[in-house]
Parts: C-alpha cells; sequence; structure tokens
C-alpha cells in the first residue's frame, strides 16, 4: 500500500486533483464541477489510494469550502500557499504549461516537498470572529462614505459646509433650516435626505454588529481583551486572522505576519532594517489601534513606555513602531495560552521542536504579567482624544502627527 499527495488546484467553477507518488511520478487526475457533491465525488474517485493526503492550494482562501468539507469527511488536508505551487511550477524541470493539471501536481509537489505547508482543521470560534469582524470593517467603510458624499452636498447648499465631523442628528438639523430657492437645490436637498436615511440605516446595522461581535468574543474565552486597548473589534480581527497560533513558532514570526517586525535589507557589512509595509494590514491595524489607545491613556504601561523611548531620542514614530512590537509580543503571549488551555502542550512546539517557554511571554515574562495594563472596556474606534473628567490628571502635550498611522 502507497502513501500518496492528491494536489487539488480549486476555482469557482470546477476543482481539479492531481495524486502523485512518493517518487512524485502521477497516478491519475480528475476534473469535477463545482457543486453540492463536490467532496463526495472526489472522495470516492480516491477510494483507490486509502493512505491519501490531499493537499489545497490556498484553503483559507478559494479552497477553503472544498478543504473545510474534505476535512468534515475525515480527510486528511494540507493547506499549500499559492505562492509555494507557483514557485515549484516555475522550477519543474520538465513540461511548465500553466494549466490546471500542472498546477494540481504543482501543489501536490510542494505539499510533498515543503515544511512550509500546514494541515487544515475543522473551523472554530475564529472564524465567526473573523466573520463579523470583516461585516463590521465594511458596515465602517460603507458608513464612512455616505458621511463624505452627505457632507459634499450639505456643502453644495450651506456656505462653508459643516466644519465638523457630521453625524445623522447634525445632518438633520442642518437639512431642516435649508429652505429651496430652485430646482436644483431642491435635487441636492432630497438627495441629501437620502444620504442621510442611508446614515442612519448603516449606523444601526453597525451597532448591532459591534454587539455581535462583542458576544462572540465572550464566547470564544479568548483573554486578548486582557492586552490595554484591545477591545472585541481589534479582538475580533486579530483572532479572527491569525487563526492557528501554532503555526507561528515564535513571536518574531508573529510580529513578521503582523508587520511590526522591521525588515533586513542588509548588504555586506551594513545592518539595515526599514520599516515592514508587509504581513496582515488588517491586523497591523488594530495593533496601531491599541498603540494610540495606550498612548492616550497617561496611566498604562504602553504610555510610560513610549515616554521612556522618545525620552532615549527616538521620534515619535519609532517610538510608536517600538510600542506596536511590544502589543504585537503580549498579543502572541496571549494566544499561546489561550491554545494552551484549549489543547495541552505534548513537550513538542509547533515545528515539531521542543517547546521554548520564552516564546510564549510577551517582553521576555509571564503571559499573565507585563500587558501594558489592564484592559479598556471598549476602546473607541477614533483617533480622537477621549473626554476629560475633572478627576484625571492632566495630560501632557499630544506629539505633532499622533493620528497618522506609519
Amino acid at each position: 500500500m502507497t502513501a500518496v499527495m492528491i494536489g487539488v488546484d480549486p476555482h469557482k467553477g470546477s476543482h481539479t486533483a492531481v495524486v502523485i507518488g512518493g517518487a512524485e511520478q502521477s497516478l491519475g487526475k480528475l476534473r469535477v464541477d463545482a457543486s453540492a457533491g463536490q467532496a463526495s465525488e472526489l472522495v470516492a474517485w480516491a477510494a483507490e489510494w486509502p493512505e491519501r493526503t490531499w493537499a489545497v492550494e490556498g484553503a483559507a482562501g478559494l479552497g477553503r469550502l472544498l478543504a473545510q468539507q474534505l476535512v468534515a469527511a475525515g480527510e486528511r488536508v494540507l493547506d499549500v500557499p499559492p505562492k509555494l505551487a507557483s514557485r515549484v511550477r516555475l522550477l519543474e524541470a520538465g513540461d511548465t504549461n500553466k494549466n490546471d493539471p500542472n498546477d494540481a501536481r504543482a501543489v501536490a509537489v510542494a505539499a510533498l516537498r515543503s515544511r512550509a505547508v500546514r494541515p487544515v482543521a475543522a473551523e472554530d470560534h475564529g472564524a465567526v470572529l473573523k466573520i463579523w469582524a470583516r461585516r463590521h470593517r465594511d458596515l465602517a467603510r460603507a458608513r464612512n462614505q455616505v458621511a463624505c458624499r452627505l457632507r459634499a452636498v450639505i456643502c453644495d447648499l450651506v456656505p462653508g459646509g459643516v466644519r465638523k465631523e457630521i453625524f445623522a442628528g447634525h445632518a438633520a438639523k442642518v437639512l431642516d433650516k435649508i429652505t429651496p430657492a430652485g430646482p436644483v437645490e431642491t435635487a441636492r436637498r432630497d438627495l441629501a435626505a437620502q444620504f442621510l436615511e442611508d446614515l442612519r440605516r448603516l449606523g444601526t446595522q453597525l451597532a448591532e454588529t459591534k454587539n455581535r461581535l462583542a458576544a462572540a468574543v465572550r464566547a470564544s474565552g479568548t483573554t486578548v481583551t486582557e492586552v490595554f486597548g484591545v477591545g472585541p473589534v481589534n479582538a475580533g480581527t486579530v483572532v479572527g486572522d491569525a487563526g492557528n497560533i501554532s503555526r507561528f513558532p515564535s513571536r518574531g514570526h508573529f510580529a513578521a505576519y503582523n508587520g511590526t517586525a522591521p525588515v533586513e535589507v542588509s548588504s555586506g557589512n551594513r545592518k539595515i532594517y526599514r520599516l515592514s509595509l508587509r504581513g496582515n494590514r488588517r491586523m497591523n491595524h488594530a495593533i496601531h489601534m491599541a498603540a494610540i489607545t495606550q498612548i492616550r491613556h497617561a496611566h498604562s504601561e504602553g504610555r510610560a513606555y513610549y515616554d521612556r523611548k522618545i525620552a532615549a531620542g527616538k521620534t515619535h514614530k519609532d517610538a510608536l513602531r517600538c510600542l506596536k512590537r511590544k502589543i504585537s509580543d503580549a498579543i502572541y503571549a496571549r494566544l499561546r495560552a489561550d491554545a494552551a488551555i484549549t489543547s495541552p502542550p505534548t513537550g513538542k512546539g509547533p515545528g515539531g521542536q521542543k517547546g521554548n517557554g520564552s516564546d510564549s511571554s510577551a517582553a521576555g515574562s509571564h503571559p499573565a504579567r507585563r500587558l501594558f495594563g489592564q484592559a479598556t472596556p471598549g476602546p473607541a474606534t477614533t483617533l480622537r482624544p477621549p473626554a476629560r473628567t475633572p478627576h484625571q490628571q492632566p495630560r501632557t502635550r499630544r506629539p505633532k502627527d499622533l493620528e497618522k498611522i506609519p
């Protein structure tokens, strides 16, 4: 009985599977239409090879549904990054024509020879958080777009426009005071009224989605919200996009994934590091918002760390980047701690090596400590400073360009 690897090149309308043996020889291929019975058809065809492993290209993207169906059917499935399969195809010594069977074979070869692939697990609470975090993000973008359009129309109706950030209640008062002088102004006022209706509807949907996301975060039991400045929205983004934390062997790998680790561009004896524009930008933005929240609150450990960097001669952006890396390490520690509770350690790390306690700590300390203060309940997503209360200490002068994302 020979163990085989089955590579799958998924598409919207069809999926192509190619079977290869240990010597990378092709043993068979099949093309199935994307339908409700796609997984059962593939499993029935692969019954000839009992010792089989499936390799799906982009199991977290286009091939997600098929990969999850195969996992639900009891099959062992591996996730192959599209870039890895592309490199295998380009470096192949034989036929390199671009077609679905060749792509599927390249996926199988990549899964057979590379250690960068990882097994696909059944979706859990992380997928739920990712769904509602994406919904919240889409609604927020749509609401901002409608608000900008409403503001532009009001500027054509009212001399000087609206100087402050526009809200539904304020816009309604402005429109009530407008008396159209002709058909053009009447049309603009009617258009503004429609934008106002859309703004209210999106605001209601946004609030409902945030409540759903907060409930999903509480149900997941994650402790990421214990990091100061990480509220339900940021937690949903981080946990949903991070997925299985075991795929990051260390906090450095996690920082490289979210873009808070610098990129080395050294040459010869010159050691040069530059700002990383790679990685998951959604997670990077969530960490950025947490850093801004910490800087806003003078009592937070993040603000104290930021002030120490400024006193050491760092610029605002450099100090902010250092703080974001610290927050990334703290989040990684929380995710590792959560994973240890749900699945106790077996003595080996995610890469097959013995576990290292230093990787599961933030800034070289225990995960339960040095998390930059206690979490703030539901930090605002705006970059404007919160309103001061009489018992609060005087705020220090805010550095310039604090609200700019580096």
